[in-house]
């Protein structure tokens, strides 16, 4: 194996840690990781980017299944209709250029990215979940599979945002639910491919070892992590690796343009955060004198203030 290779295979392990911490994330760097590191064909590349994100996330949502932080009835209703969704996503896949699919990757991974950042979580969102009619699981399954079959992003790259935006999902039980569900996404999107695509297996293979084990690693690491933090690390992660595909795809002005703004735009949640946690600190504390104005009168003192329990 060449040099890259071997670098390719080293930075796989980064990319099962990132899916076991995030339970996404998998295939926005497995994809540019194979295709400019390993030198990989896009096609052949995101075929093998399905096999390791299923995998990985199989064997990472083993804990939160233990745990029991999964929400079982959205998984089996947005893994059944992404399951047909990535199927016929793969075998379209076969109809486009390898360039046109890196594009639309990457066009996917910032519309995703976008959306995670900008979201202002409440504490609704933190704490309830609110079931969803089974129609509209079972449509967003079968679109999100579509799209994930086809572009090879199968993972929580569109599920956490579902879960998350529309279902209302915690964090804590959206990652250990996406898991599941992108697993099933990944290996119909990978029988999809296969229609087509000829697979390196002995490299497939080794590449899925080593992110299977840094998926392991991440789960157990999971629970450091803020939710909000999270979230705010999925986004800036995928805007990130999007400005990388643009700038290789199109030119580097380009990549150079969205990695800019993107930078930018991070600095403005984290700033807008951070004055709302100073905000939250620097409290006026509020007085009341309950009772103690009427003993004062008869006492002929000053009343004692007391702070406001509330």
């Amino acid at each position: 194996m060449t040099e890259m290779v071997w670098l390719a295979l080293f930075l796989a392990l980064f990319v099962g840690t990132v899916v076991g911490i995030l339970g996404s994330g998998g295939s926005v760097l497995s994809v540019p990781l194979l295709v400019y590191v390993a030198g990989m064909d896009p096609k052949q590349a995101i075929a093998v980017a399905h096999l390791i994100v299923g995998a990985t996330s199989t064997v990472a949502a083993m804990s939160f299944i233990r745990a029991g932080r999964v929400q079982w009835r959205t998984a089996v209703l947005l893994g059944g209709g992404g399951l047909a969704g990535a199927y016929v996503g793969g075998l379209l896949a076969g109809f486009f250029s390898g360039r046109a699919l890196l594009l639309g990757f990457a066009s996917i991974v910032v519309i995703t990215g976008i959306a995670v950042l900008r979201h202002r979580r409440r504490g609704a969102l933190a704490e309830e979940h609110r079931p969803l009619p089974t129609a509209v699981v079972v449509l967003g399954g079968l679109a999100i599979g579509l799209v994930s079959g086809l572009v090879g992003a199968g993972g929580g790259v569109f599920i956490v945002p579902f879960l998350i935006l529309v279902g209302g999902v915690p964090m804590a039980y959206a990652v250990g639910t996406s898991l599941i569900v992108g697993a099933v996404n990944s290996f119909a999107g990978l029988g999809g491919y296969l229609s087509s695509v000829h697979v390196n297996w002995k490299l497939a293979v080794t590449f899925t070892v080593i992110t299977v084990i840094g998926g392991h690693i991440g789960t157990h690491v999971h629970e450091r992590f803020d939710p909000a933090t999270l979230r705010k690390s999925f986004g800036l992660f995928a805007l990130g690796i999007a400005s990388i595909t643009f700038g290789r795809e199109i030119n580097a002005a380009t990549g150079i343009a969205l990695a800019a703004a993107t930078a930018v735009f991070g600095a403005l949640i984290f700033a807008r955060e951070a004055r709302e946690r100073r905000a939250a600190v620097i409290q006026p504390v509020e007085y009341t004198t309950p009772d103690t104005d009427q003993r004062a009168e008869h006492a002929g003192s000053k009343p004692m203030l007391t702070p406001d329990p509330q």
